[in-house]
């Protein structure tokens, strides 16, 4: 409250105790002339304490507000650009130079993995393919002999069976080549090998190493992490009660490590459903190149909510008292021993989102937005007089 409310609030307290509510020596006879009993919602004030706690009319306006929401999250990459690097058979490490915080490339060495069975796939690959080009030659030979009634069936039959059977181990070899790193179009005879390159899927930045030279290491052991932080987007936790009012293409503004200088982001997609804990998550992609910004750092952000149509009032029309919130509208003129008073009702609402100067309203059901007139100024002066009417003397 401003030194001039609370200063008008005091004169007005004083004035409303004084000479809005009787003494009590002088109650008997008050209540013999008047038997009307103010509701506990009203409050009644003169000209002149209208005019000194500076009361102004106006009505419910229905604007176009664009709030804003606090929420949580950290910050997360898509499965498409977190890598789990691990060597399909086994084997021990041979050699490695990367640290975590490393920059790699896609297709760039990670690790040198020796294991005797890359020599033993190799070399059963190379034999197969021989056999094959010795057997592909016979079939060949066999069809045209059996086409021209030469070769029997059950001749060509076994050749042609040879023949499949070759074809499928070569080719389930060269997919274990591809498997392990080589590349099966350029092995020969003379350069087989027990170790092979263990590559990088993407590129990015190397976020864990699990290995040391010499390590034994299985298939299921995860040797690197990579990760690729040019596509960060944000997991945010929301309430249950604000999950309408986001929606995808909406603006976020976030900050992380207590920084002032915020980052953007833009709504990709919302949850489609509740947590058990009641939240609700949205995602938003960042979309300025923030450096200094990593997967599973916490951030704090606001999301601008869309401008709908709302009923709204002057921020200063809305008071507070004991958690809830109201506002006053004008009941009715009257008058009392020649003397005119005014009568406000006050009535309970709850706030929306606020937006240059004015709040957004929940009216109770049947308030008749269209005829009622609303305290738009002194409204906490009207608080004031009704929380102390009585409790002071002159």
């Amino acid at each position: 409250m401003s030194k001039y409310r609370y200063i008008t609030s005091l004169l007005l307290i004083a004035l409303f105790a004084c000479n809005g509510t009787p003494k009590k020596a002088e109650e008997h006879d008050h209540e013999a002339e008047h038997e009307e009993v103010l509701p506990d919602d009203i409050v009644e004030m003169r000209d002149d304490q209208i005019k000194l706690a500076n009361i102004e009319t106006g009505s419910i306006e229905m604007r176009a507000m664009s709030g804003t929401l606090k929420v949580n999250g950290i910050i997360s990459v898509a499965p498409q650009n977190l890598a789990t690097v691990s060597a399909p058979l086994g084997g021990f490490i041979k050699s490695t130079t990367l640290m975590p915080g490393n920059s790699v490339s896609k297709g760039q060495t990670l690790a040198i993995i020796e294991n005797q069975q890359f020599i033993d796939i190799q070399q059963s690959y190379l034999e197969t393919k021989n056999k094959f080009e010795f057997t592909e030659a016979d079939y060949k030979r066999s069809a045209e002999l059996y086409k021209a009634d030469i070769s029997s069936a059950k001749n060509f039959q076994q050749i042609s069976s040879d023949y499949k059977t070759l074809k499928a181990q070569i080719k389930a070899y060269e997919e274990k080549l591809l498997l392990i790193g080589i590349n099966p179009a350029g092995l020969n005879e003379d350069n087989i090998s027990s170790s092979v390159a263990l590559k990088s899927p993407i590129s990015g930045f190397v976020k864990t190493v699990g290995i040391n030279l010499g390590k034994s290491v299985s298939p299921t052991d995860v040797l690197f992490e990579i990760v690729n932080s040019s596509k960060l987007f944000l997991e945010l936790t929301m309430f249950e009660k604000d999950a309408d009012k986001v929606a995808q293409g909406q603006k976020i503004r976030f900050y992380i490590n207590n920084e002032t200088e915020p980052h953007d982001a833009v709504i990709s997609h919302t949850g489609g459903s509740i947590n058990s804990d009641k939240t609700y998550k949205v995602y938003a992609n960042v979309t300025d190149d923030c450096k200094n910004v990593l997967p599973g750092m916490y951030v704090n952000a606001i999301i601008e909510t869309s401008g709908n149509q709302v009923a709204a009032l002057p921020s200063d029309a809305i008071v507070s008292f004991d958690d809830k919130d109201y506002i006053f509208i004008f009941d009715k003129n009257k008058e009392e021993d020649g003397k005119p008073f005014t009568e406000y009702k006050i009535i309970e609402v709850r706030k929306g989102v606020t937006d240059n100067g004015f709040t957004e309203v929940i009216l109770p059901d049947g308030f008749d937005v269209s005829t009622a007139k609303v305290v738009v100024k002194g409204a906490y002066n009207l608080l004031a007089a009704k929380k102390n009417a009585g409790e002071m003397a002159c």
